[in-house]
């Protein structure tokens, strides 16, 4: 025995072979048997790990034929080949479940493939290692009180892999719909996916699909049932997030991430991936890189739309879609703008023959809703628009809407260029990413076009310094500008249940304000809901009807308006700093973004604490406090001319800068 074990453990004649074929030298065979003997590893895997490339299929078929030799010499038994043998896997399926349980079969590395009808009936035992005492112990133990026994035979530990992992991935499947059917009735009640269906343009490919789980129909109804949802709640955003341990789907409802759904069973990820990217018509094989694509769905009547993104996660692809739903967007600047001073500065602004207005801001600020009310309210027969977007997310008649294909050199650049030949009045420029875009807009507008675009910057202020990195010359930009609109979303405050509170001075010193002497001004909380508070609420009924107790309803703008003025050009030309030209812009009557939140607050449109969470900002209140240093050289009580330094008087001790 020691003498075949060593002839074995030596250069067999299938190393031998390999060496003379060139794939490995003897040293690398050599390393190969020793981390085959070490690591208990195939010696076909461990010669990939060393030389990095894998054997051809004909040299591994080889070697297993080798190995099975081997093997069957070795124990005196007959070999198991899945290439050749045929086994009946239902026969399989049926043995692991009804006679020896799976947990034993991956303890001692054994598998059933059939049975014989002798008396007493018996198992054939495909195992790895026939001589296992426990695992003959184990078998004879179990079988015994069952009237059965069983037959040995040695089988390869990849075709011993293969049948147990087919048989594990039955089990999740057979487990992934009964974990969907109960936690969402799937097959009871699915109010509102009835209305959810493809329209005349799109496509549906359920019978072609083959990834595991993701033609059945759970996997189908829990997808509608995320869409129909999201529709009904009204959400701008959906994220399909794998956990380590489960799938997470979250909604974004007036700019917050809420929980939408119980966590889903782990198992049900690639299904769920696949069955997003089949619908949005993207690659289901491509799992290593980020997929963009779109979905196209009616919803009780009306055409929604949903902008997919899939971006490969530790976990699994996550999946995001951003809801494009005309129907709910009334377009309009005074839909948008609360405050008459800004409206009129807006609308004087596009009111203008040429130019260019940049809209800044984070993504899902609501830039599109405003440049596509600036649109709507200068489309006229009269005047010729055209758009390059990308994507096209409104739909306005009498407009010429260019989406971008990056993949044909359609780009926002290349579109621009072929506008200015088209006798246009106005351009819209859906995102100004680079040197060309941007100079091309500027050229544009400084040739009798007024020209819309947008902009990734925190404030208005900065979208000059944004223009000056791209190198735009600062010429170019202090003669095209009108004027910058920078923009957030804060959520409005439940006019039903909001409750009427008294800050406190530190909490009011905190954002640069002072307590009212007259007591005119009403302040408001959120009357926001635990998730226990809310079920307590349900079931006394006395849980708000609009909000459902999260304390907010919809959202409302703030806007930070940066007209361009004869001192800011000469400051931009002159290539002044971000902080000086907002200072200067607040002196000029610029309401920051933070003023302007401040407002919305006092008015009862929404809290201090939404202030805080979207416009508050160390600069934003700086600049507001260094423009009331220099405009406010009067007290208000008792006159007396005040050094820009002071912030109280110091004759009657007022506060110089109290709201």
């Amino acid at each position: 025995m020691k003498r075949a074990l060593a002839v074995r453990s030596d250069f067999s004649p299938f190393g031998n072979k390999l060496i003379q074929m060139g794939v490995v030298n003897s040293q690398q065979m050599q390393q190969a048997l020793a981390e085959s003997r070490r690591s208990n590893k195939l010696l076909t895997e461990a010669i990939k790990d060393i030389t990095g490339n894998a054997l051809p299929p004909d040299l591994l078929r080889e070697y297993k034929k080798q190995q099975l030799f081997e093997l069957k010499v070795l124990y005196g038994i007959e070999s198991c080949d899945l290439e050749i043998s045929q086994v009946s896997w239902p026969q399989v399926n049926q043995l692991i479940e009804n006679l020896i349980p799976i947990d034993l079969c991956r303890l001692h590395r054994f598998v059933p493939i059939g049975k014989q009808d002798t008396e007493p009936p018996t198992v054939l035992m495909a195992m790895v290692n026939p001589d296992n005492l426990n695992a003959k112990d184990d078998l004879e133990r179990i079988l015994s009180r069952q009237g059965w026994k069983f037959q040995r035979i040695v089988i390869a530990i990849e075709d011993y892999n293969e049948l147990i992992s087919k048989y594990l991935d039955e089990q999740v499947k057979k487990e992934t719909q009964a974990k969907v059917e109960k936690s969402f009735d799937v097959n009871q009640d699915l109010k509102g996916i009835e209305s959810l269906d493809l329209d005349e343009a799109g496509t549906d490919n359920d019978a072609n699909l083959d990834v595991e789980g993701a033609q059945d129909a759970p996997i189908i109804s829990l997808v509608n049932k995320i869409l129909a949802k999201a529709l009904k709640e009204g959400v701008s955003d959906i994220h399909v997030e794998p956990q380590e341990e489960f799938l997470r789907v979250r909604f974004r409802k007036d700019g917050v991430l809420q929980e939408a759904f119980p966590a889903l069973p782990k198992k049900i990820v690639p299904a769920v991936s696949a069955r997003f990217k089949i619908i949005a018509e993207l690659d289901i094989a491509e799992r290593r890189m980020p997929q963009d694509g779109r979905i196209r769905r009616i919803f009780e009547g009306r055409k929604v739309d949903f902008r997919v993104s899939t971006l490969p996660s530790r976990y699994g692809e996550k999946i995001v879609l951003r809801i494009l739903d005309n129907s709910s967007t009334q377009l309009g600047l005074d839909k948008l703008i609360t405050d008459e001073e800004t409206l009129e500065i807006v609308r004087e602004m596009a009111s203008r023959p040429f130019g260019l207005i940049l809209v800044t801001g984070p993504t899902g600020s609501g830039k599109s809703t405003t440049l596509y009310s600036v649109l709507a309210e200068r489309n006229d027969p009269g005047v010729n628009i055209s758009t390059a977007e990308d994507p096209i997310e409104y739909a306005l008649p009498g407009i010429t809407q260019v989406q971008v294909i990056r993949e044909k050199n359609m780009d926002f650049s290349a579109i621009l260029r072929s506008f200015l030949r088209q006798d246009p009045d106005i351009i819209l420029v859906g995102e100004t990413r680079d040197k060309e875009t941007a100079k091309t807009a500027m050229e544009a507008a400084l040739t009798g076009h007024l020209v819309l675009t947008t902009l990734h910057t925190n404030d208005a202020a900065g979208a000059i310094a944004r223009l000056d990195e791209m190198g735009i010359e600062p010429f170019m930009i202090s003669g095209a500008l009108l004027g910058v609109l920078a923009q957030r979303l804060m959520r409005r405050v439940c006019s039903e249940c909001r409750v009427p509170y008294a800050p406190s001075q530190a909490e009011l010193a905190r954002f640069g304000l002072a307590a009212n002497a007259d007591g005119e001004v009403t302040f408001y909380k959120a009357n926001t809901l635990r998730p226990d508070e809310i079920q307590e609420a349900k079931s006394q009924s006395t849980l708000c009807p609009k909000c459902n107790g999260i304390g907010y309803k919809g959202r409302v703008g703030v806007y930070e308006v940066m007209q361009i003025t004869e001192r800011l050009q000469t400051m931009i030309n002159e290539r002044a700093p971000t902080a000086l030209l907002k200072e200067a812009a607040v002196e000029e009557g610029m309401k920051t973004l933070l003023a302007y939140s401040l407002n919305l607050v006092r008015q009862g449109y929404t809290t201090l604490e939404e202030v805080e969470r979207v416009t508050f900002t160390d600069s934003g209140l700086e600049a507001e406090l260094k423009a009331k240093r220099k405009t406010s050289l009067t007290c208000r009580t008792c006159e007396a001319e005040l050094q820009p330094e002071w912030l109280d008087c110091p004759f009657c001790l007022t506060p110089r800068f109290q709201e």
